[in-house]
């Protein structure tokens, strides 16, 4: 598995001659950022997991973010990301919704959002607007529990499958 992600994650040459990533080369050069190893991809894969459900192109900025903070795997946590994308992001959004209509007790039908009119723009934009209202208390809950949840997930299955290849590769070591 180690030498899998070693292969297709980028290293510290191909970062030290980015023309681009140079200026930030005090930061991405350090050695905790490229160390693969079950902590650090532990904690990528929940930073990446947790971001993944950020809006817009913000997921990688954030994931990179995280990873610099934590000092956890920067390619892992970027890739990781790479979950939500434009065929899961409603699912996921969606499922959000629902868990933070749960978690804050609201018990109202789901509300669609306002037909689009050409005629009654203005009106159709407030009533956006209000659309928008109803369902921002839901889906922020939702989506910070539902991160917080794929993050804690994440952590635990990373830990326990790279423990598990260790236990099998020392038994089949032994085996030899």
């Amino acid at each position: 598995m180690r030498r899998l992600l070693k292969k297709h994650l980028p290293d510290h040459d191909s970062i030290r001659n980015n023309r681009w990533l140079r200026p930030f080369q005090s930061f991405l050069l350090h050695p905790s950022l490229w160390h693969l190893n079950r902590h650090s991809a532990a904690g990528a894969v929940a930073a990446g997991l947790f971001c993944g459900l950020i809006p817009g192109p913000l997921q990688m900025p954030g994931a990179a973010i995280a990873a610099l903070i934590f000092r956890v795997n920067l390619p892992l946590a970027l890739l990781v990301t790479l979950y939500s994308n434009p065929f899961t992001i409603v699912p996921l959004y969606l499922v959000a919704y629902q868990l933070g209509r749960l978690l804050t007790g609201d018990s109202s039908s789901f509300v669609s959002p306002p037909d689009f009119s050409v005629s009654d723009f203005s009106g159709w934009t407030s009533a956006m607007q209000m659309w928008m209202l109803a369902v921002a208390k839901p889906l922020a809950i939702g989506l910070l529990s539902l991160a917080t949840g794929l993050a804690v997930l994440g952590y635990l299955t990373t830990q326990a499958v790279w423990r598990a290849y260790l236990i099998n590769a020392r038994r089949w070591r032994s085996q030899q």
